[in-house]
């Protein structure tokens, strides 16, 4: 049965994302610089750099190994609103999902196609129904909840996140939007499952129990 998880880069401090985080306004409180800080890990690997059709080069390695095997088990992905429309603005136009991705969100806006196998859905009817559709579009394959924050805690707190898979990176954001905030109690239960050390980030896998 597929497996619904977590993907993400996650700051010492706690935060998701910086303070101020937006496209607008690329010069807020030095964001731009943050993010990149926290992403190094990725960035860095040849699978990522290769993936998104960066310039070549990039890591080998066991953190691009991880990069490899965590891309190529996703068969959906699920995002919210904020998150997409900072990718809309930034995202080249070959997106870099390769999957459907179903998009919660009040508005009303037909599919999206994106060359490369990337198609946007636009889901009004809350988060129980974009798994749904996310689980019979991925088959066999996995489920990503890519982001923001707020769409992570509302599938923690519906209990359908199977395994928590958190780059921590060794930086400091001291504000932005927060991962663990705002779930219910009592929380779903984790074990750690895996631990990888890179040069960038430490890299743990947590499955429920």
């Amino acid at each position: 049965m597929s497996q619904v998880f977590v993907n993400i880069g996650l700051s010492l401090d706690g935060y998701l994302a910086p303070e101020g985080m937006t496209m607008k306004n690329p010069r807020y409180k030095d964001w731009g610089a943050k993010w990149g800080a926290l992403m190094t890990w990725i960035i860095n690997t040849q699978y990522f750099r290769d993936n998104v059709k960066f310039r070549p080069g990039g890591d080998t390695g066991p953190v691009n190994d991880l990069v490899r095997s965590t891309t190529e088990r996703i068969g959906a992905n699920s995002m919210g609103k904020r998150m997409f429309d900072q990718g809309e603005i930034s995202w080249p136009e070959e997106a870099p999902f390769h999957t459907p991705v179903y998009v919660l969100t009040n508005e009303k806006r037909e599919p999206w196609v994106r060359p490369g196998g990337t198609t946007f859905y636009f889901i009004n009817d809350g988060t129980e129904q974009a798994l749904k559709l996310a689980r019979e579009s991925a088959g066999s394959r996995d489920i990503r909840i890519a982001g923001g924050a707020d769409v992570i805690q509302q599938y923690l707190n519906l209990g359908e996140v199977d395994e928590l898979e958190i780059s921590l990176a060794p930086v400091l954001f001291g504000g932005g939007r927060r991962l663990f905030e705002n779930l219910g109690e009592p929380g779903p239960q984790f074990r750690i499952d895996r631990v990888l050390d890179g040069p960038d980030a430490t890299h743990v896998r947590y499955v429920r129990c």
